[in-house]
């Protein structure tokens, strides 16, 4: 799924099992053992007689290649078998049961391929199920608004699970662009009705709240509403989620707002390719230099955290990038068990875009962990156009107009 206009879709199509261990094409093994077994009983005395290459090349037929092939594959091995019976010149009866036995076998190999053909189906059909269901929760963003570019990805750690508990949503208000990243708690299809809880929220309070405080504070009440609710009948409770909000005001292009309510810190990219996390402003009753997070949506009713997890004005200068993500990204460990760092591997680059950005991390994640995540990722960028006119940084905290 891809949020500059593009969308991709896979995984639906019945086609040949292969094993990437054993690799292409898939007829190669089985075909590779019915001649081992002709092999091996021909350069063997004539009366000692190994069936066990056919009955594998059979199964393993069945496990990587379709039913036609499944089939020839068995009636290959039943002629090999009872050609070398007949040459081998064994008693009648011992014959009948060898040849019994590899026609049983194959029967078996030809319905368990047709067993896992029928469970391919069905996985791409779930697969085509869950993808629409996550293209309606979300829907793909425009692709500019005004002078800024905006993209998105959704990743899921598992081929077949597009449905997860990260989300995204953009929403273009009165007072600016407004733009939310978050990470709901659990996995799956359980998951689905409280991302929808919580991006029905961010539009309607996006909409109608001028401060960015207050949009995330009604997210969390209509969650904490639903987890209510749902404590009050059969369903689960105890739902929270990490979230960063974003906002580039209306009145102010060039400027940046952040809340972030327990949720991995932004990166800014500049377009001189300097990188640095935007974390919370600092609140005057915390560690000199301490990150004030606020706590994730739905543990409002906890102790307080030591921030709002605000941050003041941020200059966003013509040019510039910004990445949020979720933590699928910052936990994306290669063999080693090294975190992959985005400030670290982007600093010193340049995107023309924020799709560029986007398709970027994704390869280079994928070179990081060798393809293996663990973990669902979304990805939202957003990029200032170079050619956008320049706007005086925001004054810095305490300074007078």
């Amino acid at each position: 799924m891809h949020g500059d206009g593009r969308q991709e879709t896979g995984g639906g199509r019945t086609r040949a099992r292969a094993i990437p261990v054993i690799g292409r094409p898939p007829w190669l093994l089985p075909l590779l053992l019915v001649l081992l077994g002709l092999a091996v009983n021909l350069l063997t005395p004539a009366d000692v007689f190994l069936s066990a290459p056919f009955i594998a090349a059979c199964l393993i037929a069945a496990a990587l290649w379709t039913f036609g092939g499944t089939a020839v594959t068995v009636a290959a091995s039943t002629v090999a078998v009872l050609a070398l019976l007949v040459r081998a010149g064994l008693h009648p009866a011992e014959s009948t049961v060898r040849l019994v036995t590899n026609v049983t076998v194959g029967a078996l190999a030809l319905v368990l391929s047709r067993l896992l053909h029928h469970s391919d189906v069905s996985v791409a059909s779930a697969h085509h199920v869950s993808e629409a269901v996550q293209l309606a929760v979300l829907p793909v963003p425009p692709g500019r608004v005004g002078d800024l570019r905006i993209a998105v990805r959704y990743e899921a750690a598992q081929a077949h699970a597009r449905i997860g508990g990260d989300l995204y949503g953009v929403q273009r208000t009165p007072y600016g662009l407004r733009l939310l990243v978050g990470d709901v708690r659990g996995k799956g299809t359980e998951a689905v009705g409280t991302v929808t809880v919580i991006l029905g929220a961010f539009r309607e309070a996006a909409e109608t709240e001028e401060d960015l405080g207050a949009v995330a504070d009604r997210v969390e009440h209509a969650l904490l509403r639903e987890a209510g609710q749902r404590e009050a009948g059969a369903g689960r409770s105890e739902e929270f989620a990490t979230a960063v909000f974003a906002e580039v005001p209306a009145g102010a292009p060039g400027t940046l707002r952040l809340v972030n309510r327990g949720h991995p810190p932004p990166v800014l990219l500049t377009g001189r390719g300097d990188v640095r996390l935007l974390e919370p402003d600092t609140e005057p009753d915390t560690e000199p230099g301490a990150a004030a997070y606020a706590l994730p949506l739905g543990l409002g009713g906890l102790a307080g955290g030591p921030g709002n997890g605000g941050t003041e004005p941020l200059p966003f200068p013509p040019g510039s990038l910004l990445l949020l993500h979720t933590d699928g990204l910052t936990e994306a460990r290669n063999a080693a068990d090294v975190f992959y760092d985005p400030v670290e591997r982007l600093r010193g680059r340049h995107f023309t875009g924020s799709a560029a950005l986007l398709d970027h991390l994704l390869a280079d994640v994928d070179a990081h962990t060798g393809g293996h995540r663990g973990d669902d990722m979304a990805l939202l960028a957003v990029m200032r156009d170079p050619e956008a006119p320049e706007v005086p940084e925001p004054p810095a905290p305490g300074d007078r107009p």
